[in-house]
């Protein structure tokens, strides 16, 4: 199906998440959460949160904002999907008779901090698999590529006014990225095939058509809704598509320490795995770099409609064809309610107010 064209007359602030059965809405001045909790009922909750930007100046300044407004992103996000998970648990009467003796033994010790402290767990171990995945194994599967094709590590060509241009590094961020797509792209197939995310992918596509209606300014209704895109240029998905593009650029200033551990260790399959370790590091430490340019980027695609945002925007919204799917007229009443209470009276949440479709 073609990208609907949006003929929004207004862009807003105004942002979301998919949650477990619902959907979290976060404006100027409030964050609501709307979860499903039965066919008939739809449960909405404040979800009090204090923005690390709103503590100080410095936090909202160009490339600062972007780290800090991910970091914001990410506990808020978290926040919501575990109260969200807590609603279905809740909603389920499960009893005490139908619990094993360790499922007792957890609730008796743990109680409410059982849900946390098992998300807790596998936030650490998420974060630890995407680092070895996205910055230590493309580093390493290119040092083991060169060892096949030594060609690659000084390979150059002759330029006319430029002379001889090497092109080892851009081959080398050029794979690392391509690795890191696949990666990327590879993951959230798979987890697309799982029932549970389709519908997670749902409630992200009604998050976003929600947001468009509004900003073209109609009246949010189930049906008013249903006609509009489910592809935004301001999503989490996009973002973490230019990250990943980004990644090439940055790439091209990380040197390759292969050759000096190799020397200095005088064993080249152990410099190998150390030199793609000390990349991977330092590569980590530019992920701030990253995240803020990435950050001003979807910033611009968010506000502004033109070429260059549409370029810009072009790879992550068709990467939406995959993290967002067409919701039911239930999940479109779930971000009706989760949306309503986060506008603003008084306009604050208007970035641009014009006729940005056309």
């Amino acid at each position: 199906m073609a990208k609907k064209k949006e003929n929004v007359k207004r862009i807003t602030s105004i942002g979301g998440s998919a949650l477990i059965e619902g959907i979290m809405m976060r404006g100027p001045k409030k964050t609501y959460m709307a979860v499903r909790t039965a066919p008939d009922k739809i449960e909405t909750e404040e979800i009090e949160f204090n923005s690390l930007g709103s503590k100080n100046k410095f936090f909202r300044l160009p490339l600062i904002r972007g780290i800090v407004g991910m970091a914001d992103s990410m506990r808020l996000s978290y926040k919501s999907l575990m109260r969200s998970a807590d609603k279905q648990i809740d909603a389920i009467d499960t009893g005490e008779e139908s619990m094993s003796k360790f499922e007792r033994w957890l609730n008796d010790k743990l109680g409410d901090k059982l849900m946390g402290i098992i998300m807790g767990i596998a936030s650490v171990l998420g974060i630890a698999l995407a680092l070895v995945l996205f910055f230590w194994l493309p580093t390493y599967l290119y040092d083991l590529l060169v060892t096949l094709v030594p060609a690659l590590s000084d390979f150059s060509v002759n330029l006319p006014y430029f002379g001889e241009v090497a092109l080892s590094g851009a081959f080398r961020s050029a794979f690392e990225v391509i690795v890191k797509m696949l990666l990327f792209f590879g993951y959230i197939i798979a987890v697309s095939q799982m029932n549970d995310m389709k519908r997670v992918f749902m409630y992200h596509g009604a998050e976003h058509k929600t947001i468009f209606c509004y900003e073209s300014d109609e009246e949010l209704t189930v049906e008013n809704i249903r006609k509009h895109s489910r592809f935004h240029p301001r999503c989490g998905t996009s973002f973490l598509v230019i990250m990943l593009l980004l990644g090439f650029f940055i790439g091209l200033f990380v040197p390759d320490f292969t050759d000096f551990f190799s020397n200095l260790l005088s064993n080249p399959t152990t410099g190998k795995l150390v030199g793609s370790v000390v990349r991977s590091l330092v590569k980590i430490l530019l992920l701030p770099l990253s995240v803020g340019i990435g950050y001003e980027l979807i910033k611009l695609c968010g506000k502004y409609d033109n070429r260059f945002t549409r370029i810009i925007a072009a790879p992550g919204l068709w990467a939406q064809r995959i993290t967002t799917r067409e919701p039911s007229d239930d999940m479109i009443e779930i971000a009706i309610a989760a949306v309503t209470p986060v506008i603003p009276d008084d306009g604050s949440d208007i970035v641009n107010d014009c006729k940005c479709g056309k």
